[in-house]
């Protein structure tokens, strides 16, 4: 059965994250069309409302040498360093323009003289050279992200469907009628299938530009701080689309996600870190002076090496994170892990916070540039989904705020001045496209029972073979392990009518199977990709 459903808008952008809703926003107010597309009801489905600890500004002096220096080191050297310059002296710019002028954020900020005249309070997270970071308690991303959604949801130029789950992106190679433009050298981005999660119909959804901002691929793995969306749908669709995937091997763990047996992890903020909390073993004892100079401002992935390290030595489940001693009000200045650990009665006034690191964000991804054009023409990719370079083989602390905002304005920018030179869809291409097909039989067996025991395969073999840290053997088994469940959820995916579980299930199958495969091709233990054999 074919879809009837055809819908045409010069922008589409999935995923309604900073990265997404930053792009729509910015296009809509320079009088563009745009059609956002988030899969679930749920508003909060996004990593960008989990960001606790704050998004970079800068010091007080100014220091964009300075912060592409702690870019670099955090990334090994292995960064793209016009990206890392790009951000260090153009987000400024764009945190005053968006955040402080169009939004009106209320990031913290402290009276300078007795006329009460109030400047930013600035905090210093783990790789930092100095305070340079904005934020609003320990909710900084939910506080950015309830103004800029309001912001998106008020704009006349924006159509913000829910409940709307990508399944393809649209090319000219490859869903278009005859052999006219799969002769042509250069594959074109047309829109994209989209799944009505209400209805099950898949609908045809053409654009002169598509923007994915669909976040990461945390939920791959057994242990992880992300949404429960982090699937990986963008580097499932753009692998198909033949776009170029960069750094995929390098996943970060976060060092401290809160540890309780009936808890899912939540997010312990670096920035209780970066105001002097300490880590402990199990006997009490701190201990990140063995692994690094830095302590507990150590770059991430060196924090969650030396945690996963104490823990084996030991046997112990977690370590502790002790912010007794940390010189502001808990309450105030963390009140979102103050009230989650008092829900399984931990008072971190006077408790010590058991943690253990979890899968957190997505260094690599699909390919874009300082405007976030792919390899692909027509498709941009923006947010953590997207790889500029800018993170090298680790991110430094607070950057992927920045990072969604600025290259959301970015790109933006960039359709913009396109579309203004009239570089749309010919007529043709558009007519050309074909609708979806659904699968003859139409059944609906998609199974609840195989696709949680298929879930359960895929975060297991990321976890334990994937993980933190690495052998050849382990990813050879993952590789292998991989390749057969993707050749049967392949399979599946072919024989049953679609659903959101089926099609989250068939991306993160995808893109799990691609992340081994560049492990595999990447012999060098650096940054997130540790190999210790």
């Amino acid at each position: 059965m074919a879809s009837k459903e055809q819908l045409y808008t010069p922008v589409l952008v999935i995923g309604a994250g900073i990265a997404g809703c930053s792009a729509a926003l910015v296009l809509a107010d320079m009088g563009v069309e745009v059609t956002l597309i988030a899969s679930g009801e749920e508003e909060r489905d996004a990593n960008s409302w989990k960001a606790q600890g704050g998004i970079i500004y800068k010091a007080e002096q100014g220091d964009p040498k300075s912060l592409e220096r702690d870019i670099l080191v955090a990334g090994h050297r292995m960064n793209n360093q016009r990206a890392v310059r790009f951000l260090a002296e153009k987000g400024p710019a764009v945190v005053e323009e968006l955040l402080f002028k169009r939004l009106n954020v209320p990031f913290a900020q402290h009276a300078v003289n007795p006329r009460i005249e109030l400047e930013w309070e600035l905090t210093r997270e783990g790789g930092h050279a100095a305070p340079r970071i904005l934020y609003c308690a320990d909710h900084t991303g939910s506080s950015i992200m309830d103004i800029l959604l309001e912001a998106v949801k008020k704009s006349p130029n924006i159509r913000l469907l829910r409940g709307m789950t990508a399944v393809d992106l649209l090319t000219s190679h490859h869903h278009t009628r005859g052999m006219t433009y799969r002769y042509q050298l250069s594959n074109q981005c047309c829109g994209a299938y989209v799944l009505n999660e209400e209805s099950r119909e898949v609908e045809t959804v053409l654009a002169d530009y598509t923007v994915l901002a669909t976040g990461g691929v945390g939920q791959l793995f057994l242990h992880t701080t992300n949404y429960a969306g982090a699937v990986g749908s963008a580097l499932s669709m753009a692998s198909r689309a033949m776009a170029r995937l960069e750094n995929l091997e390098f996943m970060q763990f976060h060092p401290t996600a809160f540890y309780h047996q009936n808890a899912p992890r939540f997010l312990i903020t670096e920035a209780i870190r970066g105001e002097g909390a300490i880590l402990l073993d199990a006997k009490g004892e701190r201990f990140m002076s063995r692994y690094d100079k830095r302590g507990e401002l150590a770059p991430r992935d060196i924090v969650s090496r030396a945690i996963m390290n104490e823990m084996l030595k030991t046997g112990a489940p977690c370590v502790y994170l002790d912010a007794r001693y940390v010189r502001h009000d808990l309450v105030t200045r963390f009140p979102t892990v103050f009230e989650h650990c008092m829900q399984y009665d931990i008072d971190i006034r006077k408790d010590l916070i058991p943690v253990v690191p979890a899968a957190h964000y997505f260094c690599g991804g699909v390919l874009a540039d300082l405007n976030g054009r792919s390899s692909l023409e027509r498709l941009y990719s923006v947010g953590e989904c997207s790889c500029t370079g800018l993170h090298g083989a680790n991110r430094l602390a607070s950057s992927s705020l920045l990072e969604g905002l600025l290259w959301g304005w970015s790109a933006a920018h960039d359709i913009q001045r396109r579309l203004v030179a009239h570089k749309n869809l010919t007529a043709k291409l558009r007519s050309d496209i074909e609708l979806w097909k659904s699968p003859a039989s139409g059944e609906h067996n998609d199974d609840p029972a195989l696709i949680a025991q298929d879930w359960s395969s895929i975060r297991n073999t990321m976890w334990n073979y994937v993980g933190i840290t690495r052998t050849q053997a382990r990813l050879y088994r993952a590789f292998e392990e991989m390749r057969d469940l993707s050749s049967h959820v392949h399979a599946f995916y072919k024989q049953t009518q679609l659903s959101k579980p089926l099609v989250d299930l068939f991306h993160g199958c995808q893109a799990a199977y691609v992340i081994v495969q560049a492990c595999l091709r990447n012999k060098k233990s650096i940054g997130c990709h540790v190999i210790v054999d």
